[in-house]
């Protein structure tokens, strides 16, 4: 199949932020091979080794862990972001969290090998992969704090304010899930939050 590469280079020159790195952006999308997952099929599955590293062309991908063999969202990948179970990619090891699809997805991944070539031989790759890393952990950092420091109430609103196209694209029971707050709780805020 032959699928489009340009949101991926788009992706790629929003981290990257340098015109003269340009030039190297083709050899990066040549190590990307196009994957379609289906609904409900694992992407990487807990006590396995993540193989790839992805850009998500469409659809979601839910990572998630068991607690009390009671499934919790941990994070959900949309449509234009990047995304693994990062320690076990990098490092080659058990992944201690699952990544389903939770929607159909069309996904551009990249193997290891690749991955760890292009980070020492391909500066725009580098560049790309810390920034991306630095705003990863900006973000994770927020959403500690605001787990801690903010209602569910707000912690919703604020996912209202900053992200509403996962409040029309994710079933319920993941956002709540993913907010820390009960199914039926959610159900009670968004009737109350418009």
């Amino acid at each position: 199949m032959n699928v489009s590469t340009k949101n991926l280079e788009l992706y790629l020159k929003t981290f990257i932020q340098d015109a003269s790195l340009n030039d190297e952006i083709p050899a990066i999308l040549e190590k990307f091979n196009y994957l379609h997952l289906k609904k409900n099929t694992l992407f990487v599955e807990e006590g396995t080794i993540c193989k790839y590293f992805c850009f998500i062309e469409s659809g979601i991908l839910q990572h998630n862990i068991l607690v009390e063999g009671e499934e919790r969202t941990t994070y959900l990948a949309l449509k234009n972001s990047a995304t693994a179970a990062l320690k076990s990619f990098m490092h080659q090891i058990p992944s201690r969290k699952n990544m389903k699809a939770i929607s159909d997805c069309d996904l551009f991944v990249i193997n290891q090998k690749d991955f760890q070539y292009l980070l020492k031989n391909n500066q725009a790759f580098y560049k790309f992969y810390y920034n991306l890393i630095e705003n990863q952990i900006y973000r994770i950092d927020d959403y500690r704090i605001d787990l801690l420091t903010l209602t569910p109430e707000e912690r919703y609103q604020k996912l209202l304010d900053n992200e509403p196209k996962l409040l029309k694209e994710v079933p319920l029971h993941y956002l709540a899930s993913f907010l820390g707050i009960s199914s039926r709780h959610m159900s009670r805020i968004r009737k109350s939050i418009k």
